[in-house]
């Protein structure tokens, strides 16, 4: 497959991501300034950081005066898992890919591009990421300009529609692969049990969401990789 070919796939995979991000941030934009931020901040926060969850967990500890050491280990426990995920994803890139390819797809290394990544058999090129990002980035910061811009005149259940967007988009990307492949079907559930474990277990539901999502993540893919191990070809 050609570069073309590859960043025209990414560009098509990501366009259910960049309306999703669309609908997320545009939520993001509009808590940013009615907290008293500029729009010109709220959108390079956007543009700098791709992330929903560090966003909104940042956007609350600055609206709440507090410190850079609270943002800084708030922010690394929230995004670690992107280290796990980059990790896991410099195995899907083809080999002798030049590093510096490295550096532009570590800038947008989301859940959602993980996602659509992790469903190619194959080793992909890094303009299938280029193709997904030129989409996803667009989505994400616009969303956050026309949030900052008009949400103050949205009614209130147009906003609550929106604020779960994401979740819906997430299931569009996982549904698929778990159906077709069982040990993916095996992670997705397991994933989602102990999930409910941290959510509603004595003790347990007192640990941060960043960590949950840490020990999840490592649990379940250690287990899989020991269990149903991924037989590349020679």
């Amino acid at each position: 497959m050609t570069k073309k070919e590859w960043f025209k796939r990414g560009f098509h995979d990501g366009i259910p991501i960049g309306l999703g991000y669309f609908a997320v941030s545009f939520t993001f934009g509009m808590v940013a300034v009615e907290g008293g931020l500029s729009l010109f901040t709220a959108v390079m926060i956007s543009l700098t950081n791709l992330t929903s969850a560090g966003q909104f967990a940042g956007l609350g500890i600055i609206l709440g005066g507090g410190s850079y050491l609270e943002m800084a280990l708030t922010q690394f426990v929230i995004n670690l898992r992107y280290a796990l995920m980059s990790l896991a994803m410099s195995q899907k890139f083809e080999k002798n890919m030049p590093f510096f390819h490295r550096f532009i797809i570590a800038y947008d290394m989301t859940d959602e591009i993980f996602g659509i990544c992790s469903t190619h058999e194959e080793r992909i090129s890094p303009y299938y990421n280029y193709g997904a990002l030129c989409v996803a980035a667009p989505g994400w910061v616009l969303g956050t300009f026309f949030g900052a811009l008009l949400g103050g005149i949205l009614p209130d259940m147009l906003m609550s529609a929106l604020g779960v967007a994401i979740y819906g988009m997430f299931l569009a990307i996982i549904i698929p692969p778990a159906k077709a492949n069982k040990p993916v079907m095996a992670v997705v559930v397991a994933s989602m049990l102990l999930g409910a474990l941290f959510r509603f277990a004595p003790v347990l539901n007192k640990i941060g969401s960043g960590f949950v999502i840490i020990i999840i993540a490592l649990t379940v893919s250690v287990i899989a990789a020991i269990v149903k191990p991924i037989e590349e070809n020679a």
